[in-house]
Order: structure tokens, then C-alpha cells, then sequence
């Protein structure tokens, strides 16, 4: 089955920069749609960054435009994360989630496979 695991979370001051990995397993990725995701208040999951796989297509939230650059390897069958002049309103438990299909949802629940979640801190 799908399995998707994250990586690289951590601790660092504001104006830092940190890289998310998710590894993903158990079928190939090229028909999926792969996200990252953090709560936010209101929000069970509110995404962050999301790639259309084949193609590599890329998609922002307001909030880390500028700021982030999501990028997949198919070799490896990773998708990372790049998060720079990071704020204290980053800090959350960061996930990486996979749906099936091309077309990009930024709704949480769209999304089929879920990371157990990495955390980031920053602080001012």
C-alpha cells in the first residue's frame, strides 16, 4: 500500500530555512497529485504547497509564496519541501499527502495518503 513518509522537521530561528522530504512507496506516483499540509486555526488541514507529479506543476498558498519551493524526484520518489525566512507563524506539524488524479484541490480531504507528520518550529 501507499506509504508516505516525512522528514527534515525541526527547530530554528526566525529567518531560517528548513527542507521537508516525503518519501513515498507502494506504486508508482506518476497519475497523483502530491500536497503538504499543516493545521491553522479554523482549519483541520490547511494546505501549504502541492506538485502535479507528471509535469511537475506546482502550487502555493498565499501564506508561503515567495517563500517555498516544492519539488519532486522520481527517481528517488520523494517530494521536498524548501521553506526560507521561515516566521513563527510556520511552526506546525507539517504532512505530506498523495491523491489520486492530476487535478489540484487545495481540500484536505480530497487527498487519499497521509505522512504521520514532521514538525517545524520556529522561533523569534
Amino acid at each position: 500500500q501507499v506509504q508516505l513518509v516525512e522528514s527534515g522537521g525541526g527547530s530554528v530561528q526566525a529567518g531560517g530555512s528548513l527542507k521537508l522530504s516525503c518519501a513515498a512507496s507502494g506504486r508508482t506516483f506518476s497519475n497523483y497529485f502530491m500536497g503538504w499540509f499543516r493545521p491553522a486555526p479554523g482549519k483541520e488541514r490547511e494546505f501549504v504547497a502541492g506538485i502535479r507529479w507528471s509535469g511537475g506543476s506546482t502550487y502555493y498558498a498565499d501564506s508561503v509564496k515567495g517563500r517555498s519551493t516544492i519539488s519532486r524526484d522520481s527517481a528517488k520518489n520523494t517530494v521536498t519541501l524548501q521553506m526560507s525566512s521561515l516566521k513563527p507563524e510556520d511552526t506546525a506539524v507539517y504532512y505530506c499527502a498523495g491523491r489520486r488524479g492530476v487535478a489540484w484541490t487545495a481540500d484536505h480531504q480530497n487527498y487519499e495518503h497521509w505522512g504521520q507528520g514532521t514538525q517545524v518550529t520556529v522561533s523569534s
